[in-house]
């Protein structure tokens, strides 16, 4: 099947901008808009009982009058509703307070060009998702396991413009495939995320998802405490997501609740902890420009064990004289978020997870998390629960698959006892972006409670 796509293009997008733009009575005006052609088939109990095709454009006009500010948006792309998306807008804006904080939208800066598409992904239908869903449901039912899951392709572009003379336009591909194979006690979870569709290979990840489901029939219970931890990519992704968002927020340092109050430039985690963000890097999901239409750059987080740096937005910039944003803004009708990372990155050490396994005396093997909330971002407490893949580990071997956990740990403090990178990274997926990061063995992990299941 071949997919009719349903994009703007660049001259229409930024056509649409510059209307928006003179239309505006605003002192400065941002335009974005964002347009998505996605198709996703979702399958249950080994069999699709769901395909979903989505287009779904918006327009978002954020209108300046002074320091007052109005945002609109509209997912109607008409003459007349764009021209009446501007007017709502600076109407809100004329009804705000002054925000004090406020110094300016940003300039123009020369765009980079990233290689973020792929003519495969943006062709790939609901026949070709149909295939790779049946490899998956085939492996779980050689394995006498049944399969849930969903198989993704979006293709999607972004388009910038403000009344200062900035101008950014991309086009992006992502699919996703993630599954979890379950029996009467058991259950095994694997994915995978890429730009380019033809690098998910549906039969290896069923093939991990269906090795840990195997293995982990029987599971015993295990008192709650601390024990030495392995967490696999999904789960140090997890957690690695709600450290950067909680810590390294420009907006969270100014407010006084960012973990890192007064400790940026101090040794706080082993040299083998370092952590940065890159838009650019083509082995996450690279994006050029952030949502004001500020180029991205590579921003060293944690260097060597040492936080260097915070992720700056325009406004968040503006607190700071002198300080330029980092090109890290969320969308203006998200609102109160502040900058965010969209493509991280951990090094990778020198070990693999059999390394960490033979290397630990009494532990736990986990393969992800579930339903991770955070408790005190000032403390980087996060808590949660296992899932899909919980092991015993005693004396350097696997054991005996184990109930799940609920967990409540401090993130700074359980990468201060890392012990052990993994040499392999997987990327995945996460809100605004992804992750690209090893396993990591942990000396010191508390789980708090156990599970039913």
């Amino acid at each position: 099947m071949v997919k009719d796509l349903a994009l703007l293009g660049k001259e229409k997008a930024l056509e649409l901008v510059e209307a928006a733009l003179k239309a505006s009575p605003g002192d400065q005006t941002e335009v974005l808009i964002s347009n998505a052609d996605s198709y996703l088939t979702r399958f249950a109990n080994n069999y699709i009982h769901q395909n979903v095709a989505e287009r779904n454009a918006s327009l978002t006009v954020r209108v300046v009058f002074g320091k007052k500010i109005g945002v609109a948006s509209t997912n109607d792309l008409d003459e007349e509703a764009v021209r009446r998306t501007v007017d709502q807008a600076a109407m809100i804006a004329r009804l705000q307070k002054d925000n004090p904080e406020f110094v300016s939208l940003p300039g123009p800066e020369p765009v980079p060009e990233v290689a973020a598409w792929s003519d495969e992904t943006a062709r790939f239908g609901p026949d070709e998702l149909a295939r790779g869903v049946a490899a998956v449901i085939a492996a779980a039912r050689a394995g006498g396991l049944e399969a849930a899951g969903a198989f993704s392709t979006t293709a999607s572009e972004l388009a910038v413009g403000n009344s200062l003379g900035v101008r950014a336009y991309q086009k992006s591909t992502v699919a996703a495939l993630s599954t979890v194979f379950m029996g009467e006690s058991q259950s095994g979870y694997a994915q995978a995320r890429s730009r380019d569709v033809g690098a998910i290979d549906p039969d290896a990840v069923a093939g991990r998802a269906l090795d840990k489901a195997l293995a982990a029939g029987g599971a015993q219970s295990l008192d709650a405490g601390e024990y030495e931890v392995i967490l696999e990519p999904e789960a140090v992704a997890d957690m690695l997501g709600f450290f950067v968002r909680s810590s390294f927020s420009a907006m969270a340092y100014q407010e006084g609740r960012s973990y890192l109050q007064g400790k940026l430039g101090q040794k706080l985690f082993p040299d083998s902890i370092s952590i940065w963000d890159d838009g650019l890097d083509p082995t996450g999901l690279p994006q050029a420009f952030d949502f004001e239409g500020v180029p991205k750059r590579k921003v060293m987080l944690v260097d060597r064990g040492v936080p260097v740096n915070l992720l700056y937005d325009s406004y968040t910039a503006g607190r700071e004289p002198g300080r330029a944003s980092t090109g890290h803004a969320g969308p203006a009708m998200a609102g109160g978020f502040g900058p965010m990372a969209g493509n991280l990155f951990m090094a990778a050490g020198d070990a693999s997870i059999e390394d960490m396994i033979m290397a630990t005396k009494k532990g736990i093997l986990v393969t992800r998390f579930h339903y991770t909330n955070p408790v005190s971002p000032v403390r980087t407490l996060l808590t949660g629960m296992t899932r899909d893949g919980t092991f015993l580990i005693e004396n350097g071997r696997i054991t005996a698959p184990v109930k799940n956990f609920r967990f409540t740990q401090s993130i700074a403090d359980a990468l201060v006892g890392v012990e052990m990178v993994g040499r392999e990274r997987r990327f995945v997926g996460g809100w605004r972006g992804g992750s690209l990061v090893p396993a990591l063995k942990i000396a010191r992990f508390t789980f708090t409670g156990v599970t039913e299941f």
